[in-house]
């Protein structure tokens, strides 16, 4: 009955252990003869840990020991804590020591903003020690080191900025000398841009120096190619407008282009002048070229003269409308040049619409009459005729009438040839003497004759003047030299095969400029050929 007993409460016991299995854990004594229980239920269940022998044959040693080890539990368990305990410690103080003495640290992103200001500050207060104000690079990415700021500065200064270069555009400091401005001045140097006008194309246009050479410089040259500009003239033309590298080809350049065609230039004259005048490439057809055309038509000019006029002299069109055309039209009205003169005055001397002459006019008014003693109106008349009069120095004018005077002409007769053929004060004096000695002695005609066609100094004495003159005398023909020489070569051989001179031809008066020579159909020769110094060996 006892063994019984022994065996339930045995059996009772494991029954306890075996329904609980899924909730317990198994933590290895020192002693190999027992199984520690450690129980991890919920907080609402609470067992004390059993121990169950695997060796117990009787109640007695079973409840023996199991009072001894119960005894000895919290000594077990005490030490289990402070061993985990103490390891955790270890764990996490060594964590810590190794995170404190990790070599990839990152600072965080204040810390990285801060150093970035700093760093500012620090180029700001270099730019300021040399002279250059750096207000306008707020918002700009700089170098992050004052060296690297200084080597920009030393390599604009070596191309020939100044400080006040760099304030005038100070964003160029902006540009890495390696990533920008080494590629650039490379790319320049093989168009064959020159070393001499280097730093003038630099201080024009710095913005070159923010270019990308494939994306911006590459199809803009490409382009002017394409404009019948020679490849050797490229250099020419970007050292003379170096603002062209900065247009777009959908833009300006191509409509200005196309309205010059439009109204009369020569397609193949295109090429030559945006040689001589590239300016025109970034004029605005709608603000400015084409209220000059028609500024111009309104004066008289017909449209494809004034084609004509922009091939000879593209450059016209950089005279500012307003500011200087219309003023000087007023001024020419003012001094007695007749309005219907005009046309013929502009397609003469094309100059004369940008000279300022306001300080001009009455100065040369006030010469001319001091020493030919001519009128207001005469000084009208000599602008007609020879609108250079207005730019021409006094001293080569004084040689010229003293020449005329001590040929025998009166000072009215002075007066006369001037106002009738002011070219007289601006001829070459050795061939006027040659003229005038053939005219004096072979010719032997009365001084009145060259009153009356002052031109004859005009022509070539040897082209000219000689084989007519034997002509006329191997026929004893008495003519006028009006005559004579106002007629092309075909004209005189037909006079010359007259019987008799027609009475209203001995009436050609002077020669004058003939609006129609402008309109006439161009020759093979092209305006477009440029002449300049250029050396080759002083590329960039």
């Amino acid at each position: 009955m006892l063994k019984r007993c022994l065996r339930f409460h045995i059996h009772t016991e494991r029954g306890f252990h075996l329904q609980n299995m899924k909730v317990i854990s198994y933590n290895r004594i020192i002693n190999p003869s027992f199984l520690l229980i450690n129980h991890e239920l919920p907080s609402n269940m609470f067992h004390r840990p059993r121990l169950i022998s695997t060796s117990a044959p009787s109640i007695s040693s079973f409840n023996m020991r199991k009072n001894d080890l119960m005894m000895r539990l919290p000594c077990c368990f005490a030490t289990r804590a402070a061993l985990s305990s103490s390891v955790k410690t270890d764990t996490s103080s060594g964590s810590k020591k190794q995170k404190s003495s990790s070599f990839y640290t990152h600072p965080s992103l204040l810390e990285m903003k801060n150093e970035k200001a700093a760093n500012r500050v620090r180029v700001y207060e270099f730019l300021r020690s040399i002279g250059i104000v750096p207000d306008e690079l707020d918002g700009l990415e700089l170098p992050v080191t004052v060296e690297v700021m200084r080597e920009r500065v030393d390599f604009l200064h070596k191309l020939g900025l100044t400080i006040e270069d760099i304030n005038n555009y100070p964003l160029v400091l902006g540009c890495s000398v390696k990533k920008n401005m080494i590629p650039v001045l490379d790319y320049l140097g093989k168009l064959g841009v020159r070393k001499s006008t280097l730093t003038d194309f630099l201080r024009r246009y710095p913005q070159v120096l923010h270019a990308s050479v494939v994306v911006d410089l590459a199809p803009v040259v490409k382009y002017l190619q394409g404009m019948d500009i020679k490849p050797n003239d490229i250099p020419r033309v970007l050292e003379k407008y170096p603002e062209v590298l900065g247009f777009k080809l959908e833009g300006t350049m191509s409509t200005s282009v196309a309205y010059l065609v439009g109204i009369g230039v020569a397609r193949r004259e295109i090429g030559g002048l945006l040689t001589r005048y590239p300016e025109i490439l970034g004029m605005r057809v709608g603000r400015v070229i084409k209220p000059f055309v028609e500024y111009l038509e309104v004066l008289g000019i017909p449209r494809l003269a004034v084609a004509r006029l922009i091939e000879k002299h593209p450059h016209i069109l950089g005279f500012g409308l307003q500011e200087r055309v219309k003023p000087n039209i007023q001024s020419l009205l003012k001094f007695h040049v007749r309005e219907t003169t005009l046309p013929s005055v502009i397609a003469q001397y094309p100059e004369i619409l940008g000279i300022d002459m306001e300080p001009k006019l009455p100065s040369q008014q006030e010469f001319l009459n001091s020493i030919i003693e001519s009128t207001r109106e005469d000084f009208g008349r000599v602008i007609e005729k020879m609108p250079q009069i207005i730019s021409l120095s006094k001293a080569p004018v004084v040689k010229h009438v003293d020449f005329l005077k001590e040929c025998g002409f009166s000072s009215e007769q002075v007066r006369e040839m001037v106002v009738g053929c002011p070219q007289v004060l601006a001829l070459n004096l050795d061939i006027m003497k040659k003229s005038f000695e053939y005219f004096k002695t072979t010719m032997a005609r009365p001084l009145e004759d060259l009153v009356a066609f002052p031109a004859f100094f005009t022509y070539g004495l040897e082209s000219t003047i000689k084989p007519r003159h034997k002509k006329i005398a191997e026929k004893a023909l008495k003519c006028s030299l009006a005559w004579l020489l106002n007629c092309s070569d075909e004209k005189f051989d037909q006079r010359m095969s007259y019987d008799i001179i027609d009475m209203e031809e001995m009436e050609v008066g002077e020669s004058s400029f003939d609006m129609n020579t402008l309109l006439e159909p161009r020759n093979d020769e092209s305006a477009s050929d440029y002449d300049d110094d250029y050396s080759e060996d002083d590329n960039v």
